[in-house]
């Protein structure tokens, strides 16, 4: 499951730019064409192009040095090493306190602009008034553009070219090798010792997460819980659950998913219906943590949670070996200390 629960399960994320006067006027300026908005070039000694997961060819005079993104997708490029290019994002990027959202990563948040924090928050004018050369976001379904919201799709689009990396369907360590190769095509070095050490560290993790799912053969639940329904989720459909149960962790399939794949959603009375030894359980701000979840009976009642057997799980993974590795090692030290309670 990939929306926040308070809004449509609809994996293209219907969202409204709401209110935004004079864009007519803001489209003109900055080329309705797609074209830089009258920035200077990127610096990339050229034209440059990149297909995109769309089977989409984007070209542009130059390397593009104006790039507004997804957070998650802005967070994955950083540590890749694209970083001055990114003057905008969208989606989930300071919390309340005012603190980095988790998907924001490394991403210094102060230096670049917000231009919608959450869904239905994608504020038109702001990316206008930035010139964008590119947009670029994650893809969950073939040519949605994840955050773009549908109503305003069509004016944000001709702001700029857009590019769209797909999010789910493969395995984790093949999104990420293609987010290294889109990086790579924007200028990052993917050479240099911060990404090199990155990917030992995620080699690492993956060994280490394999030796524990061999040596501990617990059943393992990736759910997710609001307050009507406790979801759990399939994973032939998630990046990151797809290369888990590649490298052997023991990942219950549920067997009456939704429309798109990517769960089952359960009443809580039937909330045991799946016995896990250890539960993953969805960490986004907008799902129901231990806390909340305690004065829910079912949940009190489950083998996994009795035993506090319970692993945070990022369901929106960074596509990046720096933000996968610690996922792996905090799942394989789960595992490596379960015990079987089924």
């Amino acid at each position: 499951m990939r929306t926040p629960r308070s809004v449509s399960l609809s994996r293209r994320g219907v969202l409204a730019a709401g209110g935004a006067v004079g864009i007519g006027a803001l489209l003109a300026a900055c080329g309705g064409n797609g074209a830089s908005g009258g920035s200077t070039g990127g610096g990339g000694g050229g034209p440059w192009s990149f297909t995109d997961d769309r089977a989409q060819k984007v070209t542009l005079p130059d390397r593009p040095h104006r790039i507004v993104a997804f957070t998650g997708t802005a967070a994955a490029l950083h540590d890749f090493g694209v970083d001055d290019q990114i003057v905008g994002v969208f989606g989930p990027t300071t919390l309340a306190n005012g603190r980095p959202d988790p998907q924001a990563g490394d991403l210094d948040v102060k230096k670049v602009t917000v231009i919608g924090n959450g869904y239905n928050q994608f504020n038109v004018e702001k990316y206008a008034g930035l010139s964008p050369d590119l947009l670029v976001t994650n893809m969950y379904e073939p040519g949605a553009l994840w955050y773009v919201p549908d109503d305003s799709k069509d004016k944000i689009t001709k702001l700029a070219k857009t590019v769209a990396l797909t999010a789910s369907r493969k395995p984790l360590d093949q999104i990420i090798a293609r987010y290294g190769e889109f990086a790579a095509s924007l200028g990052a070095d993917l050479k240099a010792k911060k990404v090199t050490d990155a990917k030992a560290r995620f080699e690492r993790a993956a060994a280490r997460l394999r030796k524990a799912a061999a040596a501990h053969r617990v059943k393992v639940l990736a759910c997710s819980g609001s307050a009507d329904l406790f979801y759990a989720s399939n994973p032939g459909i998630s990046a990151d659950l797809l290369y888990f149960k590649s490298l052997g962790v023991d990942l219950i399939v549920p067997d009456h998913v939704d429309k798109g794949g990517y769960f089952e959603g359960l009443s809580w009375e039937n909330a045991d219906k799946y016995r896990a030894d250890v539960l993953l359980l969805d960490n986004r701000t907008a799902t129901l943590q231990p806390k909340d979840l305690a004065a829910k009976p079912s949940w009190n009642e489950l083998p996994a949670v009795k035993a506090g057997q319970i692993t945070p799980w990022s369901s929106e993974p960074r596509f990046s070996y720096a933000g996968a590795a610690p996922l792996m090692e905090q799942l394989a030290q789960a595992i490596e200390r379960a015990k079987k309670v089924t």
